[in-house]
């Protein structure tokens, strides 16, 4: 058993698990447990968060709003990577778990704690995610898995009321099922009840939280305007603001039209396939607005190269693998590409889709002169013919060496 006066800190987000793990490890572990509630812009109630972690047993409580920093230092580089996991999944969750790591790591240093505790489940990516980051940047520091844990007993909501109701904790807390949820400002995935088959459709009037499916959306569309500088959201319908309320707003023009609204059957890190739905308008509007632009601006090679990296940036977010020289790395070069990603983006948002409706930049590579089928001064349509020749040269080669060959057998 540890030293009572050792100390462990306990990611905590309020709701029924990492609750009645406050008890839990104090009565296994011995520990002066600390929580850390970290708020990444998940809108959820804070009021009596502290009271509750404090009734619970724990000793302090740190509340951190680190949502502008989400934005700026990890959602940011996401948007400008085209970070996408398998075709659909814009990394909602997956960004925002390195962050948390790394506060838990500085209010463990602060503390002066040994451990570090979460409340991840055995079988989800988070447990990665967390750790990964943990190790990287505090190797010296214990983990502790509540739910991988020898000690730990309670495999139900129901078990874990009755948990903390012997132990003199009344939880304002029920034993229904419901969804399986993770909210932050970029996003909300849900996971459990009918979608644990993948042959159920999403109850999407019970599912939905940020929004309403595109056939409830509203019948006229709605206009946005966008400025990007440098890659970074910068303006909205002329209003300038910081990149957390242009997310904001963006979920509420999103949310009302539709946008965002994807059901995956995904890879789990630890090998297994899960099925969720995650609501993403804002930030699936703020890819698209984002693609818009960099299709003007970015030459050919470039921009094939990007998306290679792009597809890498998010498997290693996906992964956990933040605090790495490799994503420093991918994200060095995706950040040169966006030097010149500055100018103005128009769109109409209609029933879940995103309808295009203007791009302007001063670094625009599109050249009308070049582009129209009127020959112009910098294109002369001859000059087509010798490049085609060199161009399949080796497709012509090996046809005329496969009609030797033919020619030979006869």
């Amino acid at each position: 058993m540890a030293n009572e006066k050792e100390k462990v800190i306990l990611a905590y987000s309020g709701g029924l698990d990492t609750t009645a793990i406050i008890p839990w490890l104090k009565e296994n572990y011995g520990y002066d447990v600390v929580c850390v509630c970290i708020d990444c812009g998940q809108e959820e109630e804070l009021d009596h968060l502290e009271d509750r972690a404090i009734s619970c047993g724990a000793s302090k409580l740190y509340i951190l709003d680190v949502t502008d920093e989400f934005c700026d230092e990890y959602i940011v580089p996401c948007v400008q990577a085209y970070a996408v996991y398998e075709n659909k999944y814009l990394l909602g969750t997956s960004m925002a778990r390195p962050l948390i790591a790394k506060k838990l790591v500085e209010i463990a240093r602060k503390e002066g704690a040994s451990a570090i505790c979460h409340g991840a489940t055995g079988k989800g990516n988070d447990q990665v995610r967390f750790e990964l980051g943990i190790k990287a940047l505090a190797p010296d520091l214990r983990i502790i898995a509540a739910w991988r844990d020898p000690k730990w007993t309670l495999d139900s909501r129901e078990s874990e009321i009755e948990y903390c109701r012997q132990h003199g904790i009344d939880l304002p807390f029920s034993a229904d099922s419901s969804y399986s949820r993770d909210r932050n400002i970029w996003h909300i995935s849900h996971e459990g009840l009918e979608l644990e088959d993948p042959a159920n459709k999403p109850n999407y009037d019970h599912l939905l939280v940020l929004g309403v499916t595109p056939e409830k959306a509203p019948d006229e569309e709605t206009h946005v305007t966008m400025t990007f500088e440098a890659g970074v959201p910068k303006t909205l319908n002329g209003k300038e603001m910081k990149v957390s309320d242009i997310i904001r707003e963006l979920n509420k023009l999103g949310g009302a039209n539709g946008i965002g609204i994807i059901d995956i059957v995904e890879n789990r890190v630890v090998g297994m396939k899960s099925r969720g739905v995650y609501e993403t308008p804002g930030g699936t509007i703020l890819y698209e607005a984002h693609q818009q632009l960099e299709e003007l601006i970015l030459d050919r090679e470039t921009y094939s190269m990007k998306k290679e990296i792009g597809g890498k940036f998010a498997e290693l977010v996906y992964e956990g693998k933040w605090f790495t020289p490799l994503r420093e790395a991918e994200q060095a070069f995706i950040e040169s590409t966006q030097k010149y990603v500055t100018g103005e983006v128009k769109f109409a948002l209609y029933k879940g889709n995103i309808i295009k409706e203007g791009t302007t930049s001063p670094y625009s590579l599109y050249n009308e002169s070049i582009a129209s089928f009127t020959t112009g001064d910098l294109y002369n349509h001859k000059d087509a013919e010798g490049f085609i020749n060199l161009f399949g040269l080796p497709s012509k080669v090996r046809a005329m060496k496969m009609q030797e060959v033919e020619a030979a057998r006869k």
